[in-house]
C-alpha cells in the first residue's frame, strides 16, 4: 500500500484524543468538586438528589447487566467470542459515560446554586458549563477509545465487520433504553409534581412542601444526562460505523477515489475504513477548544455563548479536515461532505430555535387565552410544521453527498453532523444542572435574586437542548441512511459468496411491501407505549402526593417534610418496568422479521421505520418544546393581562404536561427506535442473507 507516511500516527489519534478527552474530563470534575456547596440546607437537598439519581442508576443497571449477559450469551453461540466480547465493551463504555456524567452532573448542581449566589450569572454559567463538560468529553473520548481500540486489534482480519456491528449493539442497545427509562422517569415526575403542585395544590414550581420535588429534579439528571449522554455516545457510535460498513463492504468503483493519486483499491478502501474515526477525533480535539473558548465567553450573554457552541464546531471541524486531508494525501471531496454535514446541522439547529423559541412559541401562547383546546390545537400544528424544512436539509445533504463520494459520502456526512458531539452533550448536560440549580435555589429560600439566575440559564437551556435534539435527530436520519445503504451491501456481499441470486428490492415485491407496512408501525408502537407509561406513572405520583398532603399533617405551613423517598421509589419502579416493552420492540422486530420472512422483508422494515420515524421524532420533539416555551412565555410576562396562575397560563401548564412526555420521552425514543433497528439488522444480516 502507498499510504502516506503521516497515516500510521493519524490511525493511532483516536486513541491518543480520546485518553485526552478523559483527562480533561477528570481535570473539570475535580475542579467542580473544589468549589463551595452552600449553606446546610442546600447541601442536604443536594444530597438527595445526588442519593436518588445514583440509586435509579445502580438499579438500571442491575437491570441492563442482565439483559446483556443474555445477549452476550446469544451472540457469543451465533457470531464467536469476538463479537459477544465487542458487544460487552460497546454495552459497558456507554454505561460508564452515563456514570461519569451523571456523578458530575449531581456535584454541579448545588455548586452552580451557590455561584449564582456569590458570582452572580458568570460564575454561575462557568460551573454549569464545566459540569456539562464532564459528561461530553466523556461520551465523545470513551466512543473513540472503543471503536479505535476494536479497530486496531481487527483492522487486519475478517472479522473486522462483524465485531464493529456488535459493538454498535452494544452502544445502541443500552442507549435505547437509558434514554427511554430515563425519558419516563424524568416525564413522570415532572408531570407528576406538576400536576400535584401547581394545578391541584396551588403551589409554586419547587416549593420544598411538594413531595415530587426531588423526584423531578433527580428525573433532569437520569433523564437528560445519564439518558441523553448515552443517546449522543450512541449516535456517535452508529455514524462511525455506518461509514466503516460501507467502506468494509465496497467494490473497486465505489472508492478507487479516496486517496490523491492512488487507485489501488485496498490502500483506498482501508483509508476509507480508518477516515470516519480519524475524523471524529478531530471533532473532539475541535471540541475541546470550543469549550475553553465558551468558558472565557462566559460574561457575556448566555444564549449567545451556548448556541455559538453548538453550531462553531462542525464548521471548525470542515476547516481542520482541510488540512489534514492534504496531510493524508485524501480527496478534498471528504473536507466538502464534512461541511455540507456540518452547515446542514447547523440549519437544522437554526430552524429548530425558531419552532421553540421564537414566533411559532408566542402564538401557542395566545392561542392559550381561548384554553387548553386551542392551545393543543396550535401545539400539534407547530409540531406537524417543523418537520419540513429539517428533513429537506437532510435529504439535501444526503444528495450531494452522494454525488461526491456515493453512500459512504451520506455516512460521512452524518460524522461531519455530529463533529461537535463533546460540545453537543457538554451544552445538553448544561441543562439539567441549571434546572435543578433553581431548583435548590427554591427549596433553600435563596430569594428572587438568585432564582432569576438560574431561572435564565435554565431557560436558555431549554433551548438548547431542543437545537441539539435537532442535531442529533437530523444525523440519526443520515445515519440510518448509510446503515440501510450498508446492510443491503452487506446482504448482497453474502448472497453473491454463497452463489445465491441477487436480492430484487423493488418496491412491487410483496415482501418488501410487508416489511414497510410493518416498520411503519413500530413507531407508533414505541411512542404510544412510552406516552402511556409516563401517563401511569404519573397518576401513581399524584396520587401519592395527594395522600401526603392529606395525611401529614402540617406540610402545606412548613412544619413537617414531606417523605420524598416515596416519590422517587415509585418514578423508578415505573422507568425500570415500563422501558422493557419499547426496548424489546426495537431489539427484536427486525430479528423476527428478518428470520421469519427473510432479507427483503427486513429491507422494507427498516425503510418504513424510517421514514415514520423521522418525521414523528421531529414532530415530538418540536411540538413539546414549543409547548414548554409558551408556558415559560406567560410566565415571563410577555402576554400582556394574563400573568402566571392565570386560567391562560393553567391551559398553557397543560399544553406543557402534553409536550413533556413527547420531547423528552417518545420523541427521542421513536429516533434511537431507527438506530437500533438499523445496527441490528447490520448485526444480522449474514444471517438472513441466506434465507
Amino acid at each position: 500500500m502507498n499510504f502516506s507516511e503521516s497515516w500510521p500516527m493519524w490511525i493511532q489519534s483516536p486513541i491518543y484524543i480520546g485518553f485526552f478527552g478523559l483527562f480533561l474530563a477528570a481535570f473539570f470534575y475535580m475542579r467542580i468538586l473544589a468549589l463551595p456547596q452552600g449553606n446546610e440546607t442546600m447541601v442536604r437537598i443536594a444530597g438527595y438528589i445526588r442519593e436518588g439519581a445514583m440509586a435509579y442508576l445502580f438499579r438500571q443497571y442491575i437491570s441492563l447487566t442482565i439483559y446483556a449477559v443474555v445477549v452476550f450469551i446469544a451472540i457469543f453461540f451465533a457470531l464467536g467470542k469476538e463479537a459477544a466480547v465487542a458487544f460487552l465493551f460497546g454495552a459497558f463504555l456507554s454505561l460508564l459515560a452515563g456514570y461519569m456524567g451523571m456523578k458530575a452532573a449531581t456535584h454541579a448542581n448545588v455548586r452552580t446554586t451557590e455561584a449564582a449566589k456569590e458570582q452572580g450569572k458568570g460564575g454561575a454559567l462557568l460551573t454549569a458549563l464545566d459540569g456539562g463538560a464532564v459528561m461530553g468529553l466523556s461520551v465523545a473520548a470513551l466512543g473513540l477509545i472503543g471503536l479505535g481500540s476494536i479497530y486496531l486489534m481487527f483492522k487486519e482480519s475478517e472479522l473486522l465487520s462483524t465485531v464493529i456491528h456488535s459493538f454498535a449493539v452494544g452502544a445502541s442497545s443500552i442507549a435505547l433504553f437509558a434514554r427511554i427509562g430515563g425519558g419516563i422517569y424524568t416525564k413522570a415526575a415532572d408531570v407528576g409534581s406538576d400536576i400535584a403542585g401547581k394545578v391541584i395544590e396551588n403551589i409554586p414550581e419547587d416549593d420544598p412542601r411538594n413531595p415530587g420535588v426531588i423526584a423531578d429534579n433527580v428525573g433532569d439528571n437520569v433523564g437528560d444526562v445519564a439518558g441523553m449522554g448515552a443517546d449522543i455516545y450512541e449516535s456517535m457510535i452508529a455514524a462511525i460505523v455506518a461509514a466503516m460498513a460501507i467502506a468494509i463492504t465496497s467494490n473497486a468503483k465505489q472508492l478507487n477515489y479516496v486517496l490523491v493519486g492512488n487507485s489501488e483499491f485496498e490502500a483506498n478502501k482501508w483509508a476509507a475504513i480508518a477516515l470516519p474515526l480519524i475524523l471524529s477525533a478531530l471533532g473532539l480535539a475541535v471540541s475541546v477548544i470550543c469549550i475553553f473558548i465558551a468558558r472565557a465567553m462566559k460574561n457575556m450573554n448566555p444564549a449567545t455563548v451556548l448556541r455559538g457552541s453548538l453550531i462553531l464546531p462542525p464548521l471548525l471541524l470542515a476547516i481542520v479536515s482541510y488540512l489534514v486531508m492534504n496531510i493524508l494525501a485524501v480527496t478534498q471531496a471528504v473536507t466538502a461532505i464534512i461541511a455540507i454535514g456540518a452547515i446542514g446541522g447547523a440549519l437544522i439547529g437554526l430552524v429548530t430555535d425558531y419552532y421553540t423559541s421564537s414566533t411559532p412559541v408566542a402564538k401557542i401562547a395566545q392561542a392559550s387565552i381561548t384554553g387548553a383546546g386551542t392551545n393543543l390545537i396550535r401545539g400539534l400544528a407547530v409540531g406537524m410544521e417543523s418537520t419540513a424544512i429539517p428533513l429537506i436539509i437532510v435529504v439535501i445533504v444526503a444528495y450531494l453527498s452522494n454525488k461526491y463520494l456515493g453512500l459512504y459520502g451520506i455516512a460521512l456526512s452524518a460524522v461531519g453532523m455530529l463533529g461537535g458531539t463533546a460540545v453537543i452533550m457538554t451544552v445538553d448536560a448544561y441543562g439539567p444542572i441549571s434546572d435543578n440549580a433553581g431548583g435548590i435555589s427554591e427549596m433553600s429560600g435563596l430569594g428572587p435574586e438568585v432564582r432569576n439566575i438560574t431561572d435564565e440559564l435554565d431557560a436558555v437551556g431549554n433551548t438548547t437542548a431542543a437545537i441539539g435534539k435537532g442535531f442529533a435527530i437530523g444525523s440519526a436520519v443520515l445515519t440510518v441512511v448509510a446503515l440501510f445503504s450498508a446492510y443491503n451491501m452487506e446482504v448482497a456481499h453474502v448472497r453473491e459468496a454463497n452463489n445465491l441470486p441477487p436480492l430484487s428490492l423493488n418496491i412491487t415485491e410483496p415482501n418488501i411491501l410487508i416489511g414497510i407496512l410493518l416498520g411503519s408501525i413500530l413507531p407508533f408502537l414505541v411512542s404510544s407505549t412510552t406516552m402511556l407509561a409516563v401517563g401511569r406513572a404519573a397518576g401513581a405520583i399524584v396520587e401519592e402526593i395527594g395522600r401526603q398532603f392529606r395525611e401529614i399533617k402540617g406540610l402545606m405551613e412548613l412544619k413537617a417534610e414531606p417523605d420524598t423517598k416515596k416519590i422517587v421509589d415509585i418514578a423508578t419502579k415505573a422507568a425500570l418496568r415500563e422501558m422493557i416493552l419499547p426496548g424489546m420492540i426495537a431489539i427484536l422486530s427486525p430479528v423476527f422479521v428478518g428470520l421469519l420472512l427473510g432479507p427483503a422483508a427486513l429491507a422494507g422494515l427498516l425503510a418504513g421505520s424510517l421514514a415514520v420515524g423521522a418525521t414523528m421524532s421531529l414532530f415530538m420533539a418540536n411540538a413539546g418544546g414549543a409547548w414548554d416555551n409558551a408556558k415559560k412565555f406567560i410566565e415571563k410576562g410577555k402576554l400582556p393581562g394574563h400573568k402566571k396562575g392565570s386560567d391562560v397560563h393553567k391551559a398553557a401548564v397543560v399544553g406543557d404536561m402534553v409536550g413533556d412526555p413527547f420531547k423528552d420521552t417518545s420523541g427521542p425514543g421513536v429516533a434511537i427506535l431507527i438506530k437500533v433497528m438499523s445496527v441490528v439488522s447490520l448485526l444480522i444480516a449474514n444471517l438472513v442473507a441466506k434465507l
